[in-house]
């Protein structure tokens, strides 16, 4: 009877079960039809507004009127997206030399810098350039000055700040190009959400210097190994769902980075270990090319090699702002293991110079805590901070010292590197990034500088090239600066025209 009972109860709830999945299955269909009809209505009106927005830009570039001399030829124009033009970074100077490699040997286009930068001239930008970098352009240039560039600043996202970033770009990048329509449009910062913007909606060439990756493939192991670093904080990787959720996240932009990214015709990198993240991601290798940087190496080679610098201090500089990625708690905790080693006397012949540039209030904080950090490990007497010193005194600084150090984990490429090599410090370097693959390595069979990857081997590295008689320590010095000549102006300069050419004269 309960067996009875049991099987007529069973049968009457899938009945049941039946009945309410046969209405929601008539539901979405009912639904279907109306939402594929919404759907095709809303797509249609994209379209319409996007071939609107085309036809309107093509009309705006025909009456741009950037044309000279009695025979009316028309100037091509090209234009670079740097909304940080009026800085004075590694970044600048790939923009200054390269408009001026471009002026040299195309005269008869126009160009044009699009800038967020408020409050100032574009004569008052040149002559800042050529204050800093010494880099005066042969013809002049035209300034579009933005006002939302805002949109791009992280402060404005503190959380997912590389969506909001790229999303704020766009819009940015929309205004540049309702006031200036280019034929030619080149990305010198690493706004890539842009590109797409410019070559669809715009119908330029379109070409990039990407100096760093907005997502690497670094990035996502961070996360996924759940390690904390400067951009992956405790409270996320101490958290399994919280770096499961934050590594999604960081996949999905990679893949939107990857497409964004392989819309640009010409895409040009800093340096091997750039090169290698850009590949992964946007899987553009038959465009894709190495322009190293230009670097000032000219200005430190005065600085003479002396026999060995054997001197009673031994100096170890750090060049570099005051960054969280540039890893300066690292220098001061291998220079204390460095001091341990050392007797008294030892000890107080050494000392640590940290040199860098205060941006704003946050570098200013990092400079606290790094004094508190010396203090704590009984160090302070032995290292000093020189803040935003002019250039002169900088010189002066690596003509004395021994060491060169640079601690930050991949670096893209490592200007700083470049210029304590050209100085003829003994450079010694991130086991990463750049320095690695591309600037610390051997000179025609001999070597040009130390690497390490932690306190202990930066400890000990220091130790090994203190140790080192002044003969060896010269020739270290004399390869590493006859190496650095592959990072002059000249070098960039060429490689620049040699890769663009495809891109100002397309066939």
């Amino acid at each position: 009877f309960r067996l009875v009972v049991s099987s007529s109860w069973l049968y009457y709830r899938m009945e049941e079960y039946g009945v309410f999945l046969l209405g929601l299955i008539r539901l979405m269909c009912s639904m279907l039809l109306p939402g594929l009809l919404i759907s095709g209505v809303m797509i249609l009106f994209l379209v319409l507004f996007l071939c609107g927005v085309h036809l309107w830009i093509k009309q705006k570039k025909q009456q741009q009127q950037f044309i000279t001399g009695n025979a009316g030829v028309i100037h091509p124009i090209v234009a670079f997206f740097h909304p940080y033009c009026n800085a004075g970074g590694g970044g600048e100077r790939v923009l200054w030399c390269a408009l001026r490699a471009l002026q040299s040997r195309y005269r008869d286009a126009t160009y044009v810098i699009y800038t967020g930068d408020q409050g100032v001239t574009g004569e008052q930008i040149i002559d800042g350039a050529y204050r800093r970098f010494h880099i005066k352009l042969p013809r002049p240039v035209k300034f579009v000055f933005l006002k939302k560039r805002y949109l791009v600043e992280a402060s404005l996202y503190p959380h997912f700040t590389l969506l909001g970033q790229s999303i704020g770009s766009i819009f940015l990048g929309w205004e540049a190009l309702a006031k200036c329509i280019p034929d030619i449009y080149i990305d010198s910062m690493g706004y890539a959400f842009t590109l797409p913007l410019f070559k669809y909606l715009g119908g330029c060439h379109v070409g990039c210097y990407v100096h760093y990756p907005t997502i690497s493939m670094d990035m996502l192991s961070v996360v996924r190994d759940r390690r904390e670093r400067f951009n992956n904080v405790s409270v996320i990787s101490k958290n399994p769902v919280l770096s499961k959720v934050k590594l999604l996240y960081y996949y999905m932009f990679a893949y939107l980075y990857g497409l964004v990214g392989s819309c640009s015709d010409v895409i040009m990198v800093n340096s091997t270990w750039t090169e290698n993240h850009i590949l992964g991601l946007w899987k553009s290798r038959d465009r894709t090319s190495v322009v190293y940087p230009p670097c000032d190496v000219k200005t430190f080679l005065d600085i003479p090699l002396d026999g060995g610098k054997s001197r009673a201090q031994q100096t170890i500089v750090s060049v570099g702002q005051f960054r969280p990625e540039k890893d300066h708690p690292l220098q001061i905790r291998a220079f204390r293991k460095l001091l341990d080693s050392k007797d008294a006397k030892q000890r107080s012949a050494l000392k640590l110079l940290l040199i860098g540039g205060c941006r704003n209030q946050d570098d200013e904080s990092r400079v606290f805590c790094l004094k508190d950090l010396c203090e704590k490990l009984g160090v302070k007497e032995n290292v000093e901070f020189k803040i935003n010193i002019p250039f002169e005194e900088l010189k002066q600084y690596l003509a004395e010292a021994v060491i060169g150090l640079h601690t930050m984990w991949n670096e893209h490429f490592g200007i700083g590197v470049v210029e304590c090599m050209a100085a003829g410090t003994v450079i010694l370097a991130h086991n990463s990034g750049g320095p690695k693959l591309d600037i610390v390595i051997p000179y025609e069979g001999g070597q040009t500088g130390f690497l390490a990857d932690d306190e202990d081997s930066f400890a000990a590295a220091m130790d090994s090239i203190l140790s080192l008689s002044p003969e060896k320590r010269l020739e270290i010095r004399q390869n590493a600066r006859l190496s650095v000549s592959r990072f002059s102006d000249q070098e960039f300069e060429d490689h620049f025209l040699m890769t663009v050419e495809s891109l100002i004269t397309p066939k």
